[in-house]
């Protein structure tokens, strides 16, 4: 009764005026016996009733503070769930608005509540989910794994967390399942009673991770990709490396063996062969972005009329070739030969993508990009751009496969019909070129292959590296310091210069040939021929040891594969020249003759 009496404010004022008539009773009584005895009572009364009035109004602030009991006290939710559903009204906008996927469930799994998002997922009307088993949307092959997520939710009592593919709902019939897979991330957040006679409830969240999916994939492609390059450009390297040797000295047997000797065609077919084994090395390294380019200003349309005769041999008679430029067309800075590469294995690709016959269009125009342009795993700044396009009229290409139509080996042509690399090494020499290429294609109506490379408004530089095979006299004078890690190349080429009247120092390395310059001080050196890629010194750090104390030394560097670092320090040199492995004879001979001479 006490505690009912004081939980009132009304208690709290008879309470206060009963002690002050008892304290005057008190007083008054005291004042009639003893004065000392009155001051004492006095005091001690004051003292308690200050306590008592200190006390209650504690207490009622307590109570105001504290007081538990509301409208939701019957959900007997913890303190923390209490003060969410204090605002019923709030809670259900949080409710209905939320942007993913929200359902209430009883504890055997019916649909108490659900928001719109919940209902656009699955693609069904609330009449139609409402008061249903949850499973009952599932398909069979993943009714089994969830409804095990629920019992041990309620098991374990804790939230459950897994992913499922949107298309495992069975009702989906308003849902577009096209493109990429859809991929759902589902919580199943159980909602304990503190009383037992209240039923466990779920608050299940559906949420589309579609999206993050896909960055995660392309992500590990990238990686994946990544890693391919790097073993292709290592076995280019090495393949390179015997690919010399084999050529080189295949022409050192064709200088003794003529054309009509026993041996002849032989060795010719190894020649040749040889030769086939070099363009699917140079593929791999377009494809994984470390070969060396030669870099220099270009116009599209001249280099697109050099070839012009070659495509339409290409393509065949059955093939309408239509070439299409703007005029004023802007400059690009590219490796000719690469590009040229590039419009050849696409025209290659549509003509064998058009087996009745078509048109083939070749198309260039100035593009200004406002924005960046993002095209799959790849993105290009905004600025100005030439685009080149290629469009055929033949069967266009799967959707499923337009996503990966660039990986390496990758071929929708018959077995034997080709290597696989003809995208991947397009792909592989627009990205190293700084640009980005696009693809649209429909089934039967044709594909189009637009390349975007950035304008160059720079100064015209005129190429620094010659690589064309030289004729005539290749004999010459001069001393040579070879530096080269590989015996068989270092031999061959060795054998080749000294046949041409040259000296030649050789040095397996680049220490090698530093401690060969310090023995002899005054040895000097008029052409330094060293590879690239070499242990303990590279060929660009021996460059610029030599040239401190030399600096108008003339280098020619051959290589058929780099390293990032290596050719990027390898392009902030002057003057350099250089060969791509393998190369041949005549190309070797030639370029030493023509920088000697130069």
């Amino acid at each position: 009764m006490m505690k009912t009496f004081f939980s009132s404010q009304k208690g709290f004022f008879i309470t206060s005026t009963l002690m002050i008539l008892v304290t005057c009773l008190v007083v008054y009584i005291t004042s009639r016996l003893n004065s000392l005895l009155f001051l004492y009572v006095w005091y001690f009364v004051l003292l308690m009733a200050s306590l008592g009035l200190f006390g209650l109004v504690v207490f009622q602030n307590y109570k105001r503070k504290y007081n538990t009991r509301s409208r939701f006290s019957e959900l007997s939710y913890t303190r923390g769930q209490q003060i969410i559903l204090q605002d019923k009204d709030l809670l259900q906008s949080y409710f209905f608005n939320a942007p993913f996927g929200l359902a209430l469930l009883e504890e055997s799994r019916k649909i108490k509540s659900m928001n719109p998002a919940f209902c656009e997922m699955i693609g069904l009307e609330e009449d139609r989910i409402f008061n249903q088993d949850f499973l009952d949307f599932i398909d069979d092959s993943q009714k089994n794994y969830i409804a095990s997520q629920f019992e041990t939710s309620v098991a374990e009592k804790r939230y459950a967390r897994f992913e499922m593919p949107l298309k495992s709902f069975n009702v989906l019939k308003k849902i577009d399942l096209s493109g990429p897979e859809k991929t759902l991330l589902v919580h199943l957040q159980l909602l304990s009673s503190d009383k037992k006679s209240l039923p466990a409830e779920f608050l299940v969240y559906l949420m589309d991770i579609t999206d993050r999916k896909m960055l995660e994939m392309q992500f590990s492609q990238s990686q994946k990709m990544q890693a391919v390059g790097q073993l292709a450009g290592g076995i280019a390297h090495d393949f390179n490396n015997l690919l010399t040797a084999i050529s080189g000295f295949c022409d050192l047997l064709l200088q003794r063996h003529i054309a009509g000797d026993p041996s002849f065609a032989d060795i010719n077919h190894i020649h040749q062969n040889a030769k086939r084994a070099t363009a699917l090395v140079r593929q791999l390294l377009a494809f994984s972005r470390q070969q060396k380019l030669e870099l220099q200003v270009l116009k599209i349309p001249d280099a697109i009329a050099e070839i012009t005769h070659l495509l339409q041999r290409l393509i065949g008679e059955s093939i309408q070739l239509d070439v299409q430029h703007v005029r004023e067309l802007w400059n690009v800075r590219a490796d000719k030969t690469q590009l040229e590469q590039v419009i050849v294995n696409l025209c290659v690709n549509a003509r064998d993508a058009m087996e009745h016959g078509g048109s083939l269009l070749l198309r260039t125009e100035n593009m200004t990009l406002t924005e960046a342009l993002n095209i799959g795993n790849d993105t290009t700044p905004s600025g100005d751009y030439v685009i080149l396009s290629v469009t055929d009229t033949g069967k266009g290409i799967d959707p499923a496969h337009l996503n990966k139509i660039f990986d390496p080996f990758f071929s929708t042509k018959e077995v034997g019909s080709g290597t696989g690399l003809g995208l991947a090494t397009v792909y592989g020499i627009v990205r190293q070129s700084g640009g980005i290429i696009e693809v649209n294609s429909a089934l039967g109506r044709g594909t189009t292959f637009k390349i975007y490379l950035p304008r160059y408004t720079g100064p015209e530089r005129v190429a620094e590296v010659v690589t064309e095979e030289k004729t005539g006299d290749l004999t010459g004078m001069g001393t040579i310091l070879l530096v080269e890690d590989e015996d068989p190349v270092r031999i061959f080429s060795s054998r080749v210069l000294k046949n041409k009247g040259y000296t030649v120092i050789e040095a397996r390395s680049g220490d090698v040939a530093l401690q060969i310059l310090q023995n002899d001080p005054d040895l000097k050196i008029d052409l330094l021929l060293t590879d690239v890629m070499m242990p303990v010194i590279d060929g660009p750090t021996l460059i610029e040891i030599m040239r401190k104390k030399d600096p108008d030394l003339k280098v020619i560097c051959v290589s058929g594969y780099a390293e990032e670092s290596i050719r990027t320090k390898l392009e902030s040199l002057d003057h350099v020249h250089f060969i791509p492995k393998p190369f041949s004879l005549k190309q070797l001979a030639g370029t030493v003759k023509m920088v000697l001479e130069s």
